[in-house]
């Protein structure tokens, strides 16, 4: 099984939000991105949303890295069980694999709240302001996790079902702080977990191998060899 994190997409051009310097260390008219990424804003301010979700939360131009190339090798060799991402930008299904997990959900996909007629990201970038429903003009939202809303349930029990038969986790790209994601991991019981990040992770304790390196750079290594 591979768990992925922003780290993954850095290299495509998708910046790592918490990192020191990244989107979540500042505020935006007096509001954390935490705030203004929720499901109570959304309903309440939902044209101030789209303002920050267009501007900083979409990269309809990135591409899948060597991170991504290199997992739909694996699954192509069935050597690969699935893929458990935290990000929303949909780079793995669009390297062509297909049994992934998007905890978060995908930038790609989205719906009316009223009639759930579904929408291409197209609909979001050429919209100004609120995106409407071409059916019945209700809102449409992102098909994306925001804080106050609960993960899919059956996307949560199909990657805890994975990762508890997998016999080799791993862990990259990832710090391992936003929950429930970051608690996955408690699920596995295999023999080898790896664990691939710049910075110190909550696992490394229990990894029987530990690279401190930049993940999409040790993919491509891989990738040569």
């Amino acid at each position: 099984m591979f768990f992925g994190g922003a780290g993954v997409s850095t290299a495509s051009g998708i910046p790592d939000f918490r990192s020191e310097e990244g989107l979540y260390s500042e505020r935006f008219k007096g509001k954390s991105p935490e705030d203004i990424l929720s499901a109570a804003y959304f309903m309440m301010h939902t044209a101030e949303f789209y303002d920050f979700y267009r501007r900083y939360m979409i990269y309809p131009d990135a591409k899948p890295n060597a991170v991504h190339r290199y997992l739909y090798k694996l699954e192509k060799q069935d050597k690969l069980r699935g893929i458990v991402t935290q990000n929303i930008d949909g780079l793995h299904k669009r390297a062509g694999n297909k049994r992934v997990y998007e905890l978060h959900g995908n930038a790609y996909e989205n719906y009316c709240v009223d009639c759930e007629a579904e929408y291409p990201l197209e609909k979001i970038l050429e919209s100004e302001g609120v995106p409407r429903c071409d059916r019945c003009g209700g809102i449409i939202k992102p098909w994306v996790v925001l804080y106050g809303e609960i993960p899919d349930k059956y996307t949560m029990i199909g990657a805890c079902r994975e990762i508890s038969g997998a016999d080799t986790m791993i862990v990259a790209g990832t710090s391992l702080a936003v929950e429930p994601a970051a608690s996955l991991i408690n699920d596995f019981s295999g023999r080898n977990l790896v664990v691939i990040n710049k910075e110190p992770t909550p696992a490394d304790e229990k990894a029987t191998l530990l690279i401190r390196a930049d993940v999409e750079e040790v993919f491509r290594k891989l990738d040569e060899e």
